[in-house]
């Protein structure tokens, strides 16, 4: 009876852990999304004059790449590296191996945030701004991110 009960409860434990990793991967990509739908669905639009200058929507999409950036520290802990993300990428292992590096991408993103949030008030600052979101956001993809394949 003990043991039926020991293997129960590492059974249950071993289950907790996946379900902790699979609620910290959702939780990655969702706001991975918001920070692709702020960048792609309302900032480069405005950028290129596709959309009409909002500023709430500005803002909003400001909020939530500096959300992003306060939440980046956390979203990529070890006990995720093996998991395989849905969509179109995935982690790359340079996250962990070079965890000083993509402490640094981190770094300079939630900067070049917080530098550009004071800036864009208007469709000219946002031109001459925006590029330097898109740099920030971008060069972490360039080592950090894979294409699922």
């Amino acid at each position: 009876m003990k043991r039926v009960v020991v293997v129960a409860g590492v059974l249950l434990l071993g289950m907790g852990a996946v379900v902790a990793q699979q609620d910290v991967v959702k939780s990655t990509q969702d706001q991975m999304k918001a920070t692709g739908r702020a960048m792609g669905g309302t900032l480069a639009p405005m950028n290129k004059g596709e959309k009409p200058y909002d500023q709430a929507a500005v803002d909003e999409a400001l909020k939530t790449l500096e959300n992003t950036a306060k939440q980046l520290p956390n979203m990529f802990p070890a006990s995720i590296k093996a998991v395989k993300f849905e969509g179109d990428y995935n982690t790359s292992p340079k996250i962990w191996e070079d965890a000083a590096g993509f402490k640094a991408k981190i770094d300079d993103f939630a900067k070049t945030v917080a530098d550009v949030k004071a800036k864009i008030k208007d469709a000219d600052s946002l031109k001459a701004n925006f590029p330097a979101i898109g740099k920030a956001c971008g060069g972490c993809h360039e080592t950090y991110r894979v294409k699922n394949g």
